[in-house]
């Protein structure tokens, strides 16, 4: 939408589209934490379906929860699939018996975890990661593009709130990753206007010619890379989205 607005209305109507989605974005997600209760929303916000747990068939007459037909050997005690019970070879899983059934009570008992309640300091904190892309967009426009205010603002906002969050004990397994995959994000302000065009952007694309020049065959992937980054940087939802 960004590109096709370029291409359209030039760059003002790419900065209205690009403030629409975002204002959008922030008011759904603010809606999910205060109405719904939804807590730290992660991203993304459905557990990726196993279609490939999912569609292998149980056969027979055994129930989800039964125990799969097995042989123990006396001597070693490993268990072993019986011949008679073993499904299909298109449906055959070739892990240890009930590996199936356990792997699907894991996925729903992660499906079914209730978000983890927050209180004051967290909703502030997550209030605070769904409102920076608007923060970052006003200082934008007050600022301007080459200045390191919104730059500095959007990074001190990140890192408030994931500060504020870091405190949290008790959180699923999701939310935690969540965490770090946010944390690992960080690594973006690197690549980002303008510290990119001040620091970054001749060490990167000097790391990638050096490992291009002496490492056979990386060059296919680096040159390319290094052709491409002035377009990424172009796009606001692909550094900042």
């Amino acid at each position: 939408m960004e590109m096709g607005a370029t291409k359209v209305w030039g760059e003002v109507g790419r900065w209205l589209v690009i403030a629409l989605i975002q204002l959008a974005k922030a008011v759904l997600r603010m809606f999910l934490l205060i109405w719904f209760k939804a807590g730290i929303q992660t991203s993304p916000p459905i557990v990726p379906l196993d279609r490939e747990t999912q569609a292998q068939p149980f056969d027979g007459d055994h129930s989800p929860g039964s125990q799969e037909p097995s042989y123990v050997g006396k001597r070693s005690n490993r268990v072993v699939r019986t011949l008679q019970n073993s499904p299909s070879l298109h449906s055959r899983h070739w892990g240890a018996p009930q590996e199936r059934e356990i792997r699907q009570k894991q996925q729903q008992e992660e499906l079914s975890a209730p978000p983890t309640p927050l209180g004051l300091q967290e909703t502030i904190a997550e209030s605070l990661y769904i409102a920076r892309p608007l923060l970052h967009l006003l200082s934008l426009g007050i600022w301007g593009q080459r200045s390191w205010t919104p730059w500095l603002l959007s990074g001190v906002v990140d890192m408030t709130s994931l500060s504020l969050l870091s405190d949290r004990k008790n959180l699923t397994r999701r939310e935690r990753l969540e965490l770090r995959r946010r944390t690992v994000l960080l690594l973006y302000y690197l690549l980002r206007s303008p510290f990119y065009d001040r620091f970054s952007e001749a060490k990167i694309l000097f790391l990638l010619q050096l490992l291009a020049d002496h490492i056979p065959g990386v060059g296919l992937v680096a040159r390319p890379l290094m052709d491409y980054l002035p377009s990424w940087q172009k796009i606001y939802f692909y550094s900042w989205g």
